[in-house]
């Protein structure tokens, strides 16, 4: 049987439009980084994970990061069952090191919180010119007096940092702690020490249950954060993940994805992924294409 120009063409088209596509393979979604477990909402890369948080979590070269703008900040554990990643600041004042620091901020559109666990204590601040202190008028008179605008129950707090030998030589003979707890940066979200007049930071989120021994504290700094305003984990997702897949969104309307472990991706799961080599999968997605493909071959067999 001799095949004409026009037939050869129509079957070389449709060789490249069902079997190419079956190639073709988007960017694995790594599940881990380093130690830590990569899911949802949080991804490796484009297309994975929720967009609202690929722009501020990224893995590079096995580290996972926070990135805002005062800074990058490794993160050194995930809680997914409570929804809080847990991060620590490089110039961060602890009980073995005291830095100066520019302070620590989140940007506004960041889809995290500060948890209720978390300790900030601004240390070595200005007295004189510490918007942290105010001057108050009592009663009419000319007198006048600092009163800091910290939480009082955080004397102890304070006295215990100042039994580290880093902290307690911080500005000799006189330095100040003001610990602010719970945490409010404010509206902007921002930690501005220049603007504070204060030369470092402490933080924490957890005692260790030896509360009278900083040396064994947390230090750090805890973010919650949501799924999405209901708190509601996606079903699709929940599926996605139990198919050995990672959960992301792509395209031009930010469409759900699945990325399975050979690197490719389905609008559903990973369990009907059926693998014939190494380099070719066929998609649960793709079954219209088949049938597609196998009527367009009938029609070929017809006209030869």
């Amino acid at each position: 049987m001799k095949l004409s120009f026009p037939s050869i063409t129509l079957f070389l088209l449709i060789s490249l439009v069902c079997y190419l596509p079956s190639l073709v393979s988007s960017q694995t979604c790594q599940r881990s980084c380093g130690k830590i477990p990569i899911k949802y909402p949080f991804g490796s890369g484009p297309d994975c994970g929720d967009p609202r948080f690929q722009q501020f979590l990224t893995c590079n070269g096995q580290k996972l990061t926070l990135t805002t703008h005062t800074g990058c900040y490794p993160i050194t554990d995930i809680d997914y069952t409570n929804q809080v990643i847990y991060l620590t600041d490089p110039s961060m004042s602890t009980c073995a090191c005291t830095q100066p620091s520019k302070g620590f901020g989140l940007d506004w559109n960041a889809p995290f919180s500060f948890h209720d666990d978390n300790v900030f204590t601004l240390l070595d601040c200005s007295i004189t010119s510490s918007p942290i202190y105010r001057s108050n008028t009592y009663n009419g008179d000319n007198s006048t007096a600092a009163v800091p605008l910290c939480d009082k129950k955080g004397a102890a707090i304070c006295s215990y940092l100042y039994s580290c030998r880093a902290i307690s030589t911080l500005n000799l003979p006189i330095s100040t702690c003001c610990v602010y707890a719970p945490v409010d940066l404010g509206p902007s979200f921002d930690m501005d020490l220049q603007k504070l007049h204060c030369s470092s930071y402490s933080g924490f989120y957890s005692f260790s249950g030896q509360e009278f021994n900083p040396e064994n504290w947390k230090y750090g700094i805890a973010l919650k954060y949501k799924f999405n305003v209901y708190n509601d984990y996606p079903g699709t997702c929940a599926n996605c993940e139990k198919s050995n897949g990672a959960c992301g969104y792509g395209g031009d309307y930010n469409s759900f994805i699945c990325n399975c472990p050979g690197g490719v991706n389905t609008t559903t799961d990973c369990f009907f992924e059926a693998s014939f080599s190494n380099a070719h999968r066929l998609l649960p997605w793709k079954t219209g294409t088949w049938l597609t493909c196998t009527l367009a071959w009938i029609l070929v067999w017809v006209m030869l």
